[in-house]
């Protein structure tokens, strides 16, 4: 059956949250209603009148695009305008678009992961790191019966991560006691008489930001009438987020070698490259235009640093400091995220039995070519 878009905004809002992306940045719905029920959805790095185009052939109702069609700059819908006919043909088509942008750049499994899994890098990390929040640490009380209930729920609602493994959670047996008062409806026992019950001490970890997406699922799924669970606020820092990453390539290649390495990997016939090195292996990377970043891959390290729209002056400053640099283009950095968010949302849609498809805009193109 077809899916309320609103559930899929939540899917896509777990994988890369607002709050990752950056002040400037316009993320979420763009145009149309999150009330829409969605039966295909099609994936892409832009939402142009091609785009468009392409979704009213394929009898899609979403658009998932990485680049913002409106940023907060707009102040009107002019038809006569590329903007305003790419909105006006999508309202006509009732098709709803949503974007990620900066926030899906920083995400773990996001636009730079998906680089650094292209060019296979080993040990990756993030290159310039965000704040990744506070974390707190769940305790509840569950009777034992029902232990595994409150267990799937709170690791279905996001907590219980840990670095590369999710539904982590810690059990304690022990003896709860309660004395259920007058005007009480328990689950165990009767009123005026004091209860000495099997339970179980539940804990788990999680972001501050899910919090109460956690509680609420927690206590829907407890059997008591009033739930025993302490919070408690933790030193330890959640998973690094931020954009870039920096890792290692499976064997030392001269930058030649490398060049043509990326030419392969994200399939382009050409890059541009300044500087020349024979013993690259630690490589920063970085989807779209990046070389902002200049200064933090060479400061980590880095052999050489791929990104796009690198300018002349900047190349020059990463050869300042001893980097080399290859700029593969915006576009061919960014567009191998497209099969990481398809696979992502078939797959989360196959497990809460969603019957929408996912396709790639695999027809769009780099805007730029080479004569």
């Amino acid at each position: 059956m077809s899916v309320n878009c609103h559930i899929i905004m939540q899917a896509l809002e777990e994988i890369a949250p607002f709050r990752f992306a950056a002040d400037w940045d316009n993320v979420g719905l763009m145009v149309g209603s999150s009330s829409k029920q969605v039966n295909r959805a099609l994936v892409s790095l832009d939402i142009t009148e091609q785009t468009v185009g392409r979704a009213i052939q394929q009898q899609c109702d979403l658009i998932i695009a990485h680049h913002p069609l409106i940023f907060p700059n707009l102040t009107s819908v002019n038809t006569d305008t590329a903007s305003g006919r790419i909105i006006k043909k999508l309202i006509q088509a009732d098709i709803t678009a949503y974007a990620l942008h900066t926030n899906l750049d920083a995400a773990i499994g996001g636009v730079n992961d998906a680089l650094a899994n292209q060019l296979e890098l080993r040990n990756v990390s993030v290159l310039s790191k965000q704040s990744a929040g506070h974390l707190l640490k769940l305790a509840v009380f569950v009777p034992t019966s029902y232990v595994e209930n409150v267990r799937q729920a709170i690791t279905a609602a996001g907590a219980g991560h840990i670095g590369n493994y999710s539904h982590c959670t810690f059990k304690v047996d022990g003896t709860g006691t309660f004395l259920p008062l007058e005007g009480s409806n328990p689950f165990i026992g009767n009123p005026g008489h004091l209860e000495y019950c099997n339970e179980c001490r539940l804990e788990t970890i999680l972001p501050e930001s899910i919090k109460d997406k956690v509680l609420a699922a927690m206590l829907a799924a407890h059997p008591y009438e009033e739930v025993a669970y302490d919070l408690v606020p933790l030193l330890n820092s959640g998973t690094p987020i931020g954009l870039g990453r920096i890792g290692n390539l499976p064997q030392v290649m001269s930058s030649t070698e490398f060049s043509r390495y990326v030419k392969d990997k994200l399939k382009v016939d050409c890059v541009k490259i300044a500087g020349q090195a024979n013993n690259i292996q630690r490589v920063a990377v970085c989807g779209g235009s990046g070389a902002s970043l200049i200064p933090q891959a060479a400061a980590l390290g880095a052999d050489v640093f791929v990104t796009g729209e690198i300018s002349y002056h900047q190349a020059q400053q990463a050869l300042d400091l001893k980097l080399c640099v290859v700029d593969a283009g915006h576009f061919s950095t960014e567009v191998c995220v497209l099969e990481y968010l398809r696979e992502y949302l078939s797959e989360f849609g196959q497990a809460h039995d969603w019957s929408v498809e996912f396709i790639v805009d695999s027809e769009a193109r780099d805007i730029f070519s080479f004569v």
